[in-house]
């Protein structure tokens, strides 16, 4: 289970990576996406999860983190306004400069 979680998370950090080096907006929007999923998949990961098990301390062994769903949490939230930031700036961008390219030259 662990190198199939490891495979998705160079799989979602590679094409995410790749796409942010792309020319045009949408693909680097795209990018930043698959990073922010990877970066949340990462975090989830961090916590210890066990089915059934209490996310407080208790005096069993077996017990889940909830720190990491915590900032999971946080971070779906601030993944989210960053996409729409960047859409409206992408927005912008096209509709003052004409067209689609991150670096605003004409190709």
């Amino acid at each position: 289970m662990e190198l199939l979680f490891a495979i998705t998370l160079g799989v979602l950090t590679t094409s995410g990576l790749y796409l942010m080096l792309r020319g045009r907006t949408f693909p680097v929007v795209l990018g930043i996406t698959l990073i922010t999923y990877a970066v949340n998949l990462f975090l989830f990961a961090m916590g210890r999860l066990i089915t059934g098990a209490p996310t407080i301390i208790g005096p069993d062994r077996d017990y889940t983190d909830p720190l990491p769903q915590a900032l999971v949490l946080t971070a779906i939230v601030i993944s989210f306004a960053m996409t729409a930031f960047v859409l409206v700036l992408s927005i912008k961008a096209l509709s003052e400069l004409g067209n689609d390219h991150v670096d605003g030259a004409d190709r």
